[in-house]
């Protein structure tokens, strides 16, 4: 059975992220038999849900896929996660991203690639259509869940996330940031969630 996790990039990132470069070294280092993958995603929103749907039908059915999202990518994952019963970490997860971006509308240049894209009122509804449900009424789906957040989240409103999967497994760290401040010291407890030692 092949083992791959999927981590999932947030908004105006890239696989070149801090975190999903920790990611890749702590897992070729310590679970070399774990295949880690990590796409460049498309700007628009339902173009990255296809294509992150793509990849996970492109390979074949005997695969166990592992979900990790960061911020908008956390969204992402929770739907994936939520249509396919997948297990996901989600870093800071963007709960109601079609209300925040709002505030985005217009060029964007990613800082990682240089594309330059708009973001528009379709983008809102697009993400609004794939709102994941809150996992808290089905055992199994719950237990689907590590939800890692940081108080201090200039960005997002780490208590709604809190609110969302308070019947998951939370890690809420005082202070931090955005970027979640000390990641790799949580990779362990990942592997943990996934049972990576098991493989």
């Amino acid at each position: 059975m092949q083992k791959i996790i999927l981590y999932i990039h947030g908004f105006n990132s890239s696989p070149l992220s801090i975190k999903a470069e920790q990611t890749r070294q702590y897992l070729c280092k310590h679970f070399p038999q774990v295949h880690f993958y990590c796409p460049q995603l498309a700007s628009n929103p339902k173009e990255a849900i296809n294509q992150l749907e793509h990849i996970i039908q492109s390979y074949q059915t005997n695969t166990s896929w592992y979900l990790m999202g960061s911020s908008l990518g956390g969204y992402f994952a929770s739907y994936l996660s939520e249509k396919y019963n997948y297990p996901s970490v989600l870093i800071n997860p963007a709960i109601k991203p079609f209300e925040l971006l709002k505030d985005y509308l217009g060029e964007q240049v990613n800082p990682y690639t240089g594309e330059v894209y708009q973001v528009t009122r379709d983008h809102m509804i697009e993400l609004k259509a794939i709102e994941p449900k809150s996992p808290s009424f089905d055992m199994q789906k719950k237990n689907n869940y590590l939800v890692m957040v940081q108080t201090d989240d200039e960005v997002l409103n780490y208590q709604q996330a809190v609110e969302k999967y308070q019947h998951c497994r939370l890690v809420i760290e005082q202070g931090g940031d955005h970027s979640f401040v000390d990641f790799e010291q949580h990779l362990p407890t990942i592997a943990d969630f996934f049972q990576l030692n098991r493989f």
